[in-house]
C-alpha cells in the first residue's frame, strides 16, 4: 500500500511538470491526492508494526524528523525557485517525483513483509463505535488546521501583506519550522516517556495557541524575527502533539483494525489541512485580528479537549511507555 502510494505521488507530480490545460493538471492533481492520502495511513501503519510498544513513540519521532528534514529543503527550495518561472517550477516538481520513485525503491529493497494477520470481522463501523477514538479524532482535526494549516497556508499571505516579506524569506520560515522538529523531535519523544499523553496534547495546542497571538502581534514585536520565534514555537507544538498522537492511535487499535483506525486519523488529519486554505485565508481577508485570535480560540479549546480525552482513554493506554536501553 505505501509503495502503491508513492508511486501515485510520482506520477502526480510528474504529470503536474507536463500538464498544459486544466484537465491534465486537476488529473494529476488527483493522482498525488490519493497517494497522499493512502500513504499516512499505510506507512504509519507499517511503522506501527515494525516497532514494538514500548518504542513505538521514538519510532514515530524519528520518522517525524526525516519527514520535517525534506520539509525544510522542499520549503526552502520552494522559495529560490519561486523566482525563477516556468522552468524551476517544472524542475521542482520532476525532482519530487523522482524522491518518491527513491522512496519506493528503498521500501521494497528493506521491508520484508510478516506473514499476514487472519482476517478477523470488524470495520469502520467498529472504528466509529469506539468514543474515546473518535474524541481524539476530532480534536485532532482542530490542532492540524491550526498548527500546521495555519503556518503553511495563512501566515505567507499575512507575511507578505502586512510586513513585505519575499518568497525567499517566507521559503526560510518555513524552513525554521522544519529545522525546529528536527532538532526537538526526539528529545521531546524522550521526554514524553512515562508521562501523559493527552497532557502532552494539550501543552502542544497551548503552544500553538500562543504563536497565534504571537503572530498578531508580531508588527509590534519585531516583524519578521517575531514571526520566525511564533513559526519555531509551532514547531515545538507539532513535537509535543506528533509525540503522543500516532503511537495513541496504534494502542487504541485492535490489530486487525489499526490500518483502519490510521486512514481515520489521516482523515482527520487532511480535514484539517483542508480547513486551512479554505476558511483560513476567506477570515484573513476579512480580519487578521478575527483569524489569529479565532486560531488561539480553537486551539486552546483543542487543548482543553485532550485534557478531557485523559479520562476516557484504557488505562494502559494513558502513559508513554518508557523505552529503557532499546
Amino acid at each position: 500500500m505505501a509503495a502503491g502510494a508513492g508511486a501515485a505521488l510520482a506520477a502526480g507530480y510528474a504529470g503536474l511538470a507536463f500538464a498544459h490545460t486544466e484537465a491534465v493538471a486537476f488529473a494529476a492533481a488527483a493522482a498525488g491526492g490519493a497517494g497522499n492520502g493512502a500513504l499516512l495511513p499505510a506507512q504509519s501503519g507499517l511503522l506501527a508494526a515494525l516497532a514494538t510498544r514500548e518504542v513505538r513513540h521514538r519510532a514515530t519521532a524519528v520518522s517525524r524528523v526525516c519527514t520535517n528534514a525534506g520539509f525544510g529543503v522542499g520549503g526552502a527550495l520552494g522559495g529560490l525557485v519561486a523566482g525563477f518561472g516556468l522552468a524551476g517550477f517544472v524542475a521542482l516538481f520532476l525532482l519530487n517525483a523522482a524522491t518518491y520513485l527513491a522512496y519506493v525503491g528503498v521500501l521494497v529493497a528493506v521491508i520484508r513483509a510478516a506473514p499476514r494477520p487472519e482476517r478477523l470481522a470488524g470495520g469502520y463501523r467498529d472504528v466509529l463505535a469506539d468514543r474515546p477514538f473518535l474524541h481524539l479524532a476530532l480534536t485532532n482535526t482542530a490542532v492540524i488546521a491550526i498548527g500546521w494549516g495555519v503556518v503553511s497556508w495563512v501566515v505567507p499571505p499575512y507575511a507578505k501583506a502586512a510586513m513585505g516579506v519575499g518568497p525567499q524569506l517566507i521559503g526560510l520560515l518555513l524552513l525554521a519550522n522544519a529545522v525546529t522538529v528536527v532538532v526537538a523531535q526526539v528529545p521531546i519523544a524522550r521526554l514524553a516517556e512515562g508521562r501523559r499523553r493527552a497532557a502532552m496534547m494539550a501543552a502542544g495546542a497551548a503552544l500553538i495557541a500562543v504563536a497565534c497571538l504571537l503572530i498578531l502581534a508580531a508588527r509590534d514585536l519585531g516583524g519578521y524575527a517575531a514571526v520566525v520565534v511564533a513559526t519555531i514555537l509551532v514547531a515545538v507544538g507539532e513535537c509535543f502533539h506528533t509525540a503522543a498522537l500516532m503511537p495513541l492511535v496504534a494502542d487504541l487499535a485492535p490489530d486487525h483494525l489499526r490500518g483502519r483506525y490510521m486512514a481515520a486519523i489521516g482523515l482527520s488529519w487532511w480535514t484539517g489541512l483542508a480547513a486551512a486554505p479554505t476558511l483560513g485565508t476567506q477570515l484573513l481577508s476579512a480580519s487578521a485580528a478575527v483569524t489569529f485570535v479565532g486560531s488561539a480560540i480553537v486551539a486552546a479549546g483543542a487543548g482543553a479537549s485532550m485534557l478531557a480525552l485523559d479520562r476516557r482513554l484504557p488505562q494502559d493506554a494513558r502513559l508513554t511507555p518508557s523505552g529503557g536501553a532499546a
